[in-house]
């Protein structure tokens, strides 16, 4: 800090009491040099004569700061008869649901899965003893799929309006550090996101919200065209004009409810591929060099290559010191993906190794082609595991060489439930195992070892995004049912933790200013 506020003085060229405030605004590292590694900030300062030290200023790293917060419109015209319900509570949910609520709004969250804390039981059951609950698990339950994953709360989207300083401040209002605030890679481990999702549900009720776990939409009631209703485990129906879709990537069931009431989808692009493990203090000596100091932590990778047959080859989703873990959501059906704890600690480095899946290598163009591709690959990898639960691995340098795997090598995968040694092909559409041979190789170019030939290859990793879109307007209204807001990652519209929680807040935006 005495250093920080040092540097300040110097490029402001002021004494010590014309400092009177520093927030600090984002906080990077600079690693192009390995001997000198730097801390990148931004900062906010407030002095004594701001116009005076502009007026000195020959930097164009200096102006003046403006600040905007996020505004929420007035109330609109029409009048809402029942409250408005919200279905899921993962990150798009939570947040439409936490800003209603402050908002006087007193949502109805109906969630098919458990409470975070119960949910954790589950998952760990599962783990444990290959015992799946199809309802509550790593992709459904209080907190979404981001719980189990590794917390990562950067986004590439381009938020003029302010959202996600305001998610990333409502996080901090609910328990968790203020270095998300500032860190260019913030990130919370599950340990910590289950309880923050936790606080965010008792502020919900407190302010006259509901939350209703075990509570799975069956079927929407329409009339003339509008939402009328939904129904609840298939016997309970609830009065509602207005419902937000925020049902996650992995709702398949509702899906396929969705097209049956005739509710406009179409199928978009989607990726599909493996985990790749390494071991985190190669990673991180890659990364930050041999004399890193500990206090950096592991170090994260983010990966992408143009192969020569025209496909895209990308990590997503890495996991400093994480695990990759058993996702699956249906019986029979198969997938992985990774989490760390907030500390990251572990020996082992993951991240999904990725190809994209477009409309146009799907076989048909129902908007639920790139749903039966998932579970396709799903099904295989599981009979490939062994139909027990056991992933499918292959070490990198047998893939590259194209024949099955027997044993581990230095790498030793982290997977809970145990692995089956194989050959993967059979687990992938062809286009994307070819991408991946082609990949991997160039990857090793950019980040030395990536394709170490003990590297382990996991498979399979289907749920990195939703392969449907529920169409919508600009202001987030369904297109075919007006009083549903498709929102978030399962609608299409989002593409991790921030982005859905943004999408959630943008959606609770757009029911205040109707209603």
């Amino acid at each position: 800090q005495e250093e920080l506020e040092q540097k300040i003085r110097k490029t402001l060229k002021i004494g010590k009491h014309d400092l009177q405030e520093i927030e600090l605004l984002r906080r990077s590292i600079d690693a192009r040099k390995k001997s000198e590694l730097k801390y990148v900030y931004q900062l906010d300062v407030k002095v004594k004569d701001e116009n005076a030290v502009l007026r000195k200023a020959k930097n164009n790293q200096i102006v003046k700061a403006e600040k905007k917060p996020y505004v929420f419109p007035k109330s609109g015209e029409q009048t809402l008869v029942h409250r408005p319900v919200i279905i899921g509570s993962g990150p798009a949910g939570l947040f439409c649901a936490y800003v209603l609520a402050k908002h006087g709004y007193r949502p109805l969250v109906l969630e098919r899965g458990e409470s975070a804390e119960q949910r954790k039981k589950s998952v760990d059951a599962f783990w444990k003893t290959g015992v799946l609950n199809p309802e509550s698990n790593v992709q459904f339950g209080e907190g979404g799929a981001g719980t189990f994953s590794d917390g990562k709360l950067n986004t590439s989207v381009k938020d003029p309006s302010g959202r996600n300083r305001e998610v990333l401040r409502i996080f901090t209002e609910c328990g968790a550090p203020e270095e998300i605030l500032y860190d260019q890679k913030p990130h919370l481990g599950t340990d910590q996101l289950i309880g923050i999702v936790t606080t965010m549900r008792k502020k919900i009720e407190a302010w006259g919200g509901e939350v209703r776990f075990g509570a799975k939409v069956t079927d929407f009631g329409i009339e003339n065209g509008r939402l009328t209703s939904v129904t609840v485990n298939e016997t309970e129906k609830i009065a509602a004009e207005t419902a937000v879709l925020a049902i996650g990537h992995s709702a398949r069931d509702t899906f396929f409810k969705l097209c049956e009431n005739k509710i406009s989808m179409e199928a978009k692009s989607f990726a599909v591929g493996v985990r790749i493990e390494h071991p985190q203090k190669m990673i991180t000596e890659d990364q930050y060099g041999p004399e890193a100091p500990d206090f950096l932590g592991a170090a994260p990778y983010k990966l992408t290559n143009q192969c020569e047959n025209g496909r895209g080859v990308y990590s997503f989703c890495m996991c400093p010191g994480g695990q990759v873990v058993a996702a699956s959501s249906e019986p029979g059906h198969l997938c992985v993906n990774g989490a760390s704890l907030n500390a990251r600690a572990g020996r082992n480095a993951n991240a999904a190794l990725l190809v994209n899946v477009t409309p146009d290598d799907l076989p048909s163009d129902d908007p639920l082609a790139g749903v039966e591709l998932q579970r396709i690959c799903e099904r295989a990898a599981y009979r490939l595991g062994g139909s027990n639960w056991n992933a499918p691995a292959q070490l990198v340098g047998d893939f590259l060489a194209e024949r099955a795997s027997t044993t581990c090598g230095k790498v030793k995968p982290t997977y809970p439930l145990g692995v089956t040694w194989t050959a993967i092909d059979e687990s992938l559409p062809q286009h994307i195992i070819e991408s991946l041979r082609l990949g991997i190789p160039l990857l090793g170019k950019k980040l030395r070892g990536y394709d170490h030939p003990d590297a382990v290859l996991t498979g399979v990793e289907t749920r990195s995004s939703s392969p449907v879109t529920v169409t919508r307007d600009r202001e987030c209204h369904a297109v075919s049912t007006p009083g549903l807001y498709p929102c978030g990652e399962g609608a299409g519209y989002a593409g991790g933790i921030m982005s859905a929680a943004t999408d959630g807040i943008r959606c609770a935006k757009a029911l205040i200013a109707d209603l």
